[in-house]
Parts: C-alpha cells; structure tokens; sequence
C-alpha cells in the first residue's frame, strides 16, 4: 500500500523546527491516527485487494464484417471483445489458423461503468472465397481460448443461394396459387353433381 506524505520536516529550515516539535508532542493524536491506520486503511485495503484477486467476469466476443465504399467485399473484420474483467486480455486474429499480425488494428483498453472493460480489435482484408478468419480470445475468467470464426465467400456462392431462396419461394407461391384453383374446380364440380342429380331423377318418374 502506498502512503502519501503530506509534510516533510527538513533539519536544515528553522522555521519548520518548532512545527514538529509540536505535533510530535501530540502522542495520542498520533496513536489515534496510528489506530486508523490499522483499522480502516490496511483492512478496506485487503478487501479491495481481495475484490480485484477474485473477481472475474467473462467477455463477450462478436465478429461483424464492415464495408468500405462501392466494394463488393467487406475490407475489415471487428472483433468486439466486451464486459470482461480483469483487464488483461489477449486477443488475436487468425486466418485459415495462421496468425496475423500485420493490418491489425487494436483500440486502446475502455472501460465501462460497472468496472467491466471492452476493447475493438480490427483486421483489414481482402477476403477469398472458403478463407475462414477467427477471433480468439484469451482472459483469466475463461478455462481456454474462446474462438469466433467468419467464413469468406464468393460471389457466384451468394447468387447461387439467393438463386435458390428465390425459386423456393416462388415454388411456393404457385403451389398456394395451384391448390386454390384446384379447390374452386373440385367445389364447381360438387355444386354442379347436387343440381343436376335431382332433375335426372324426375326425368325418369315422367318418363322424359
């Protein structure tokens, strides 16, 4: 624990002798501050010391993708590492498992309000279809690195997904459109059986 000195009594200044002497008189001012000491300072000390020892909070690890312009592709990833705590905190980015260094961005240590901490940490890129980009995570709070992984991919692959989410719902449109048209037909036909059915009837009692 640090002490802060509030007065320094140099032998060399006359004028600061007398001051001294007077408070180091003082024996049971200086006892009662000496109790304090203990009492208060050392004990509040050991509780925070103990507090920040034992305290741990989990991150909350994020990979969002960002673009840059007219670009087809995002150019950076961010890794939002959030609400840890203590503030040591290690955080790496790998690309199909090999680590980056260079194009690494980090921001400095944030810290919130509830003694929690959040960092950013970006990389810049230029994505190829199958790459596979993590963010791992390495803290105190966790029993192993946590890992976020972002799979890069082309465009011919999202136009073919989209190609198919397209014609799945088309599919189903006509299927809806199909199956009411076959509802009407079918009532038609039942409405048309239940009229003529009786007057075929009378035909016969009259022998027409």
């Amino acid at each position: 624990m640090g002490w802060q000195q509030d007065v320094n009594f140099n032998s060399d200044t006359e004028l600061g002798e007398p001051i001294a002497k007077s408070w180091n008189s003082l024996k049971g001012e200086l006892e009662l501050r000496r109790g304090e000491v203990d009492r208060f300072c050392r004990h509040n000390y050991g509780v925070l010391e103990n507090f920040i020892n034992t305290h741990k909070v989990k991150p909350k690890v994020k990979v969002s993708p960002t673009k840059s312009g007219a670009q087809a592709h995002p150019d950076t990833l961010i890794c939002f590492v959030m609400g840890f705590y203590p503030s040591g905190i290690e955080v790496k980015w790998l690309k199909n498992g090999q680590e980056q260094t260079a194009r690494v961005v980090s921001t400095e240590l944030m810290q919130n309000g509830d003694w929690t901490f959040q960092i950013l940490v970006m990389l810049e890129m230029t994505p190829r279809s199958g790459d596979v980009y993590t963010c791992q995570v390495e803290h105190s709070s966790l029993p192993g690195p946590v890992t976020v992984h972002w799979e890069a991919q082309s465009d011919s692959a999202r136009s073919k997904m989209l190609t198919g989410v397209g014609g799945f719902v088309l599919g189903l449109i006509f299927l809806a459109l199909g199956l009411l048209v076959y509802l009407r037909n079918k009532k038609g036909e039942w409405g048309s059986a239940g009229v003529l059915e009786p007057r075929r009837c009378w035909g016969k009692m009259l022998g027409l």
